[in-house]
């Protein structure tokens, strides 16, 4: 069994890695510009919204369990449309927050992983055994997850297929960073 904390350096480097690679894939490569389209009627939807406190809203919302199965509340799923939608303040394009949390949650993988990966294998495992628990659990932390909202909320299946490339990408350095430091 290895120690996390003998997997501090691949934990935080991976984690860096991991934060360079997604820069890379959203600000260069811009395969993920259009994951979101544009309302035909923008302008009256942000009038309508505004004033509406942040959090996650769904329209048609019945008030109740009972009201969910009502004639009325029928009808309003029925016509249509149905949204599913996430209300933030507004805001400059500072990043600051989102990257520094984002960052974390790299990490957070990366510690993940080491756990579980320290205790599958021992030290001075084979790198391709090391490769592939650190991969695995990093592929099902950045990627699975994205097929739910598909699933539930009926994201674009589009989106969470590239969403699931880039997770891939992530796990595979994550686990190569893994095996070439791992102790031995």
């Amino acid at each position: 069994m290895v120690s996390l904390t003998a997997l501090l350096l691949p934990i935080l480097l991976s984690a860096v890695l991991v934060f360079i690679l997604s820069a890379v894939i959203h600000m260069a490569l811009g395969y993920h510009a259009n994951d979101f389209g544009k309302l035909p009627n923008e302008e009256a939807v942000r009038a309508a919204l505004r004033g509406t406190p942040a959090g996650d809203y769904m329209i048609p919302r019945p008030e109740s369990a009972a009201a969910m199965r009502s004639p009325e509340h029928l009808d309003k799923l029925k016509e249509g449309p149905i949204a599913f939608m996430t209300v933030q303040p507004g805001r400059t394009m500072a990043m600051g927050r989102e990257l520094t949390l984002w960052f974390i949650y790299t990490v957070i993988v990366s510690i993940i992983a080491a756990y579980v990966a320290s205790r599958a294998v021992g030290p001075g495992a084979e790198y391709l055994a090391v490769f592939r628990f650190v991969g695995t659990t990093a592929f099902a932390a950045y990627g699975v997850g994205h097929w739910a909202d598909v699933i539930w909320y009926r994201r674009s299946s589009t989106t969470a297929l590239k969403n699931t490339f880039d997770a891939l990408i992530y796990a595979l350095a994550t686990a190569g960073m893994f095996g070439w430091l791992w102790p031995s």
